[in-house]
């Protein structure tokens, strides 16, 4: 479970003092936050992991710079956000998606039912992850800190550097276009719409999007980290997207973080104000 906010601010002082044991601890509290926006951001595993590991080696050496203004959580989200939205193209990013290709897919190859509900799951996941590379990063990053981690509007537009007023905005264009898309497409939010997952998994294990015993979501590292979330009362996206798991960084993502930091000088971590 995450510390609090105190017990993370003492380990940044730490760290800067030049503690190593606080440094791999404070590594390995924030790698699953990092690691959990960046898999919704990239929509791969693979580049998830990546990127998880250049954000952490970004904030760890820019610790000197912390200020207090935010809380630590906010200020190393909003590093994440800056490096995710000039990163790079994901690999399913590189597929230039936009919901009118996305849905012709969707409908591409729809069979009877079949695999099991483990691959079903398998697909109901990559697809929603692959779904929000729909919608441009200012937006996407947007929809993912209110609709999915659901962040108050003020600390989500902190994070993303902007007005709440803009943030708002932005929020509000991202929903209505999830929204619009999956009340069309996606059986999961509306019982009428053409999509199920279970019609997909032929198609998808053809594509190579899922793989039978190797389901890279399903299987994927939990964290321990606790949300209670009044699914009742959401959007039937929002529903869809926080009934994913909370998708832990792999150990080795903190490991080779801390391998590459046990060769920095500490020093660099001290207070630069």
């Amino acid at each position: 479970m995450s510390i609090n906010p105190d017990a993370l601010t003492q380990l940044v002082a730490d760290a800067r003092g030049g503690n190593g044991a606080a440094l791999n601890a404070l590594v390995a509290e924030l790698a699953d936050g990092v690691y959990g926006l960046a898999l919704r951001m990239t929509a791969n595993p693979a580049d998830a992991e990546d990127a998880t590991q250049e954000i952490l080696l970004k904030a760890i050496t820019h610790l000197g710079m912390f200020r207090g203004e935010a809380s630590v959580r906010t200020w190393v989200y909003r590093i994440a956000v800056r490096h995710l939205v000039d990163r790079g193209r994901s690999r399913v990013e590189a597929l230039a998606l936009d919901f009118e290709r996305f849905g012709e897919d969707l409908l591409d190859g729809l069979a009877d039912p079949g695999g099991d509900a483990a691959e079903a799951e398998e697909v109901k996941l990559g697809c929603s992850l692959a779904m929000l590379t729909c919608l441009d990063r200012e937006h996407r990053v947007a929809y993912i800190l209110g609709e999915v981690f659901d962040l108050p509007n003020r600390v989500a537009a902190t994070v993303v550097e902007v007005s709440e007023e803009v943030y708002r905005q932005r929020l509000s264009r991202a929903r209505r276009q999830v929204e619009a898309f999956t009340r069309s497409y996606c059986g999961v939010v509306n019982e009428r719409a053409p999509c199920r997952c279970d019609r997909r998994v032929a198609r998808a294990i053809e594509l190579g999007r899922v793989k039978r015993g190797a389901l890279t979501l399903v299987g994927h590292p939990r964290s321990l980290a606790t949300h209670v979330q009044e699914m009742e009362s959401l959007h039937g996206a929002a529903r869809l997207f926080r009934s994913h798991p909370d998708y832990a960084a792999p150990a080795k993502v903190a490991e080779e973080v801390k391998r590459l930091l046990a060769n920095t000088d500490l020093a660099v971590l001290r207070d630069r104000r």
